[in-house]
């Protein structure tokens, strides 16, 4: 099992690929097996392939997070964290107010991502 340092480092390590357009640092946190669910509640995006396509729609340039409080470990396999996202939409700025959750596996690899959020977590700028 990761210890909550591994946890920490690899969450924040996602932050800071998403923020320099690294696909390739984000998609290498993913164990091959991974889901990602976003928003919470919507069907989950499974594999490595289907989360690459994922993130190349969203790893655009015009998306980025800024985290709003400290990246929280458990006493198990996973991390929260609070942040926003600021993107571009159609010309039109917008924030999303976002939890996320991750949890991992034993070599410290993202086995899902969950970001819960609902249309009331997202405001035009």
């Amino acid at each position: 099992m990761p210890t909550e340092q591994e946890i920490k480092t690899a969450m924040q390590s996602y932050i800071d690929s998403f923020n320099q357009d690294n696909l390739e640092g984000i998609l290498s946190l993913f164990a091959e097996e991974a889901t990602v669910e976003d928003p919470a509640g919507t069907a989950p995006v499974q594999g490595k392939a289907a989360i690459t396509e994922f993130y190349r729609k969203v790893v655009n340039g015009n998306t980025r997070i800024h985290r709003q409080e400290p990246i929280r470990a458990s006493h198990g396999n996973s991390g929260a964290m609070a942040l926003h996202i600021e993107t571009q939409v159609d010309g039109s700025a917008f924030i999303f107010h976002i939890i996320e959750v991750m949890t991992f596996n034993e070599n410290g690899l993202i086995t899902s991502m969950t970001a819960y959020w609902g249309r009331s977590d997202m405001e035009k700028k």
